[in-house]
Order: structure tokens, then C-alpha cells, then sequence
């Protein structure tokens, strides 16, 4: 970032957000380098209950506007109000843009033109559907047909070998990817000490939507419950789908067996994790899998899905986990893990 004084973010949530995740921590810790080495940061992202419209954490300045959808709309007449020398960011004066397309990109380029990079953490086209019919065809559309066409001449930044495979799928040159994978921060060494559960548990880290299909790892509790004595399942994580997984487990008859924790600061999920046998990560699309290297830093093995893209690039097969094609296959795995300390 030689020469760069300037850095504007453009991400839909940022860390305080209560359904942010691994790609509002990633942006974060990216701008509070930047910042930390003299870079003037300022991140643009919505707004959510409690939040202040402009805050400074760790250096980046948050300015705040919008809804989950809306926030788009507010940023894009920020950015083009600011070149008018008017609005909330007319003293930004970025010399890189970076817009995270989380399924949709914040068109930055119309505002920006070159100085615009467009990082994708991975391609949402099994998550639209959840969107509704029209909204879902919509949002597909300008993920795979409008957004290529804008940005073609722009960089893109992508974090696994499967995620940049999908982007060249949609018409994107392979000269114009660039693949910076995840990195987290260490876990602290007193968690790392700490003594594994006597019984079995089982460990989710994830937000609570329903791409994540946490409802798989609640199916494979309830089916090795009767056969593994003090099987438990922690569910570390929050989001809008909580309620419905706590329905589903009172059907299955393990609400018993299942603790909820929600969002909690990182010394009580490294916690969490020390305790854990496994990690379950079984969602339909991961763009590579940070909850893979924070429960790796706890020696926690991984089960996750082939199909989900990234986690091929986070989890190696065999070895730092166990990637499954179907459900059966993750409760008969979990059960092997469970069964073989060897092995796990």
C-alpha cells in the first residue's frame, strides 16, 4: 500500500453488527492495520439497534447509514455527494475503494472508476434463493451478469481457490483475481491450556442463518445422543434464525443436550472451543472457513461439506479434518471422531 494515504471500506455490516461474521472481522482487521501504519481508514456499512451514526474503533472510522438493503442506496449517494464536495464522506478523499460484494457490490466504480477493488469472499448463488423468488432472481442477476460487466476492468480480491474458480465461472479474467487468504488473531495462551470436556462435545461457531444449516448438526446430535452418553452441543454465534434452531431442537428432544450461547467476546468463545472434541461446520457455502482455523488453534478437528466451496481450501482432508458429501456422512463421521481419540 506504498503511497496510499487514503482508504475508504464498503462493507453491508461491520463488526458490532449483530449478524456480523468472519467477513466484517476480516475487513476490520485489514482497515486497523491500515490505520494502525498511517492510512487514513474510514468504513461505510449500516446501521443496526444501538448503533452510533459515526464511531472509531481501533482506529477506522465508521460512518453508518442504511438497513440491509438500503444501506447500498445511502452509500452510493454518499460517495457520489462526496465528489460534490457534500455529504458524510466529502472529506474522503480515498486513493483505493475496496467494495465487499456480499452477494451485491456497492457499484464504488461508478463513483471511483479504477481505484476500486472488489473483494468477494465467496459466490452466493445457493443463497439467494432465501431472498424470495423475485428478490433472489434479482440479486443473482446482478451478481453474475451486472457486477462482472461493471467491474471488468477492476481488481478483485478473493480469499480460497474455490471462491476465485466461481468468479471466473462468471466471466471474471484470472489476470484481474487476486487470492490473499484469511489469518486470525492468536488465540490467548491460557485458553490453550485448558483441559478438554470429560464428556463429548460438539462444537458449532457460526452466525445463525439459515445458509449455515445448523440444523444438520442439531439431526446429528439427536441421532448419536442415544448411542454416545453425555453428548453435548454448543452452538457459539448469533443472528436472526436462533429462534427457529431452538424449535428445532425442543422437536428433536434435545434441548437438553443443546446450549446456546449467542455472541460472545473471543476469551469466552476460545473458552467454548478448548472444551470442544469437534467442530461442526456444515453450511451450504463458505467462502474459506475462519471457525476452521480458530478451532484448528485449539488442536479441534473440523467436519464440513465437500460442496461448500472453501471449507476444500481450509480443512485439509484427513488430516486437519474430514470433508462429507451428505448428512449421513457427517453423523457417521462425527461419530468415528467421537469413538477415536487417536484419531481426532
Amino acid at each position: 500500500m506504498s503511497g496510499v494515504r487514503s482508504v475508504l471500506l464498503l462493507c453491508w455490516r461491520d463488526t458490532g453488527h449483530p449478524q456480523g461474521g468472519g467477513s466484517e472481522t476480516y475487513l476490520q482487521r485489514i482497515g486497523a492495520h491500515l490505520a494502525e501504519s498511517g492510512v487514513a481508514v474510514t468504513l461505510r456499512t449500516a446501521r443496526y439497534p444501538g448503533a452510533p451514526r459515526r464511531e472509531v474503533i481501533d482506529g477506522v472510522r465508521i460512518d453508518r447509514a442504511g438497513g440491509r438493503y438500503s444501506v447500498y442506496v445511502w452509500a452510493l449517494l454518499a460517495m457520489a455527494t462526496a465528489r460534490l464536495g457534500m455529504g458524510p464522506l466529502r472529506r474522503v478523499r480515498p486513493d483505493v475503494v475496496v467494495d465487499t460484494q456480499n452477494g451485491l457490490p456497492f457499484l464504488a466504480r461508478l463513483v471511483y472508476g479504477r481505484r476500486v477493488a472488489v473483494l468477494v469472499h465467496h459466490c452466493h448463488r445457493e443463497q439467494w434463493p432465501v431472498a424470495g423468488p423475485v428478490l433472489g432472481r434479482l440479486g443473482w442477476f446482478v451478481e453474475s451478469r451486472l457486477s462482472p460487466r461493471v467491474h471488468r476492468r477492476n481488481q478483485y480480491v478473493t480469499v480460497s481457490l474455490p471462491s476465485a474458480r466461481d468468479l471466473t465461472g462468471l466471466g471474471i479474467a484470472d489476470d484481474r483475481i487476486a487470492l490473499v487468504r484469511n489469518g486470525l488473531d492468536e488465540a490467548p495462551e491460557a485458553s490453550l491450556r485448558g483441559p478438554r470436556a470429560r464428556n463429548p462435545r460438539v462444537l458449532v461457531l457460526s452466525r445463525l442463518v439459515p445458509h449455515k444449516q445448523i440444523e444438520d448438526a442439531l439431526a446429528a446430535v439427536a441421532s448419536l445422543r442415544p448411542s454416545v452418553p453425555g453428548l453435548h452441543l454448543d452452538i457459539v454465534g448469533g443472528g436472526w434464525w436462533w429462534q427457529r434452531l431452538v424449535d428445532h431442537a425442543a422437536r428433536l428432544g434435545i434441548s437438553d443436550a443443546v446450549t446456546f450461547h449467542g455472541h460472545v467476546d473471543d476469551v469466552t468463545k476460545h473458552h467454548v472451543i478448548q472444551q470442544s472434541w469437534v467442530h461442526l461446520l456444515p453450511s451450504r457455502k463458505e467462502g474459506w472457513g475462519l471457525a476452521v482455523i480458530e478451532a484448528a488453534q485449539h488442536a479441534v478437528p473440523t467436519i464440513g461439506y465437500r460442496s461448500s466451496g472453501g471449507l476444500a481450501d481450509s480443512i485439509i482432508d484427513g488430516v486437519t479434518g474430514v470433508l462429507v458429501d451428505s448428512r449421513a456422512e457427517l453423523a457417521n463421521r462425527l461419530q468415528q471422531l467421537l469413538a477415536d481419540p487417536v484419531q481426532r
